[in-house]
């Protein structure tokens, strides 16, 4: 597979009395094992471009691709099964259940797509051992500093496996410490292998972390470059 998302022409258009495209045209590829930050102002498009990617909002025209899976062609159970399997979504402020434990937050999308047995709570207890909040496995999400809380949703994300993390902005929630150890977590997952589009305002953490920068513009594609291209900007 050269490459895990292609979205060809994709538009999305919203009407609240007046019509207006929250995309227009949007044609974009993301290839595997690698970290894409989506700017742009707000209103711009990018939340809904990540949802489209996600499957968690359909196009008013154009086609979806992800993991060679037509994502045009499946009706609201196949589209809720195809995220089950292959989408994890990390939110900016986490999302987190406030009545389960961390380990039952990660938890949460195995038991959703009918993982049952010992396996799963292994899978979620290795998780938070390698976003290093093991100890915490028992803990409630008030009793969690935001990094922490990030670490776990980042834990739940990656539960049943996806080919594909997506994350909107998230270390908006985070002082600038939490927010650079959360993309540490990031860049780690993307050298082994994992496929990330992340969103964010922020121009020194995109191309610090990312490899590619799309900006947007009126839903609209008004850059696409390789970070390597466009020049890194270190972190001072």
């Amino acid at each position: 597979m050269d490459n895990l998302v292609e979205l060809s022409k994709v538009s999305k258009v919203y009407s609240d009395g007046r019509r207006f495209a929250a995309l227009d045209a949007v044609s974009i590829t993301v290839a595997p094992g690698q970290i894409t930050a989506v700017m742009g102002p707000s209103g711009s498009g990018k939340s809904t471009l990540l949802h489209i990617m996600g499957g968690l909002d359909r196009p008013t025209t154009g086609s979806v691709m992800v993991s060679g899976t037509s994502l045009n062609r499946l009706n609201e159970a196949g589209l809720a099964r195809f995220r089950r399997r292959h989408v994890g979504v990390v939110f900016q402020f986490f999302n987190l259940l406030n009545n389960l434990s961390a380990l039952d937050n990660v938890l949460i999308p195995a038991q959703l797509a009918g993982a049952r047995g010992s396996a799963p709570r292994q899978r979620a207890q290795e998780l938070l051992d390698r976003l290093g909040i093991a100890r915490l496995a028992a803990q409630y999400p008030a009793r969690l500093s935001g990094g922490e809380r990030q670490r776990v949703a980042i834990a739940r994300a990656l539960i049943n496996s996806p080919s594909l993390l997506l994350a909107d902005e998230p270390t908006g929630a985070l002082d600038r410490s939490s927010g650079d150890e959360v993309l540490s977590i990031f860049r780690d997952l993307s050298g082994a292998g994992q496929t990330i589009v992340l969103v964010t305002h922020d121009e020194h953490l995109a191309r610090a972390n990312a490899s590619r920068v799309v900006r947007l513009v009126d839903g609209s594609i008004a850059d696409d470059g390789d970070v390597a291209v466009l020049g890194r900007v270190q972190i001072q």
